[in-house]
């Protein structure tokens, strides 16, 4: 039976299409990368969200993976992170009112993903802090269509 607070999480299973923007690390700037992710639930307990970009991506990772999940001791969502440099993170998480939320808060740096859902799109930005949180850069814009 799956968790009537992941049952949330619905909204994002399919496939999307994905552009990466604005990225302050590529060349020029405004350059747009495209990309895919691919949502889909993990029995009835995980979301699992794969997203590869393609062409030129500068220092970015092309492929990153979150498995999201819930404490419900905690009342909270959880994401664990991987991508293929080996790099593994855990980000809390909130998702309420179509506001989508991913922060951590590491010795090494802040950093968070914010987010609009509508049923067809996805639209956020990623965010870094090197000053635990008293101002915040942004990396890039990433908007997902569904398919």
């Amino acid at each position: 039976m799956r968790n009537e607070a992941m049952e949330q999480l619905g909204v994002l299973v399919g496939e999307w299409d994905t552009t990466l923007t604005n990225a302050w690390f590529l060349e020029p700037p405004d350059q747009e990368v495209p990309g895919s992710a691919a949502v889909e639930w993990l029995g009835d307990a995980f979301v699992v969200f794969r997203w590869t970009m393609q062409g030129d991506v500068g220092s970015a990772t092309s492929e990153q993976v979150l498995v999201l999940g819930r404490s419900d001791a905690q009342d909270e969502f959880t994401a664990l992170y991987h991508d293929e440099r080996g790099v593994c993170r855990v980000f809390a998480m909130t998702f309420a009112s179509s506001h989508w939320i991913l922060m951590r808060e590491d010795p090494d740096m802040f950093q968070r993903f914010v987010a609009d859902v509508t049923p067809d799109r996805i639209v956020g930005r990623w965010e870094a802090s090197d000053d635990r949180g008293a101002t915040w850069r942004k990396d890039f814009d990433l908007s997902f269509a569904r398919r």
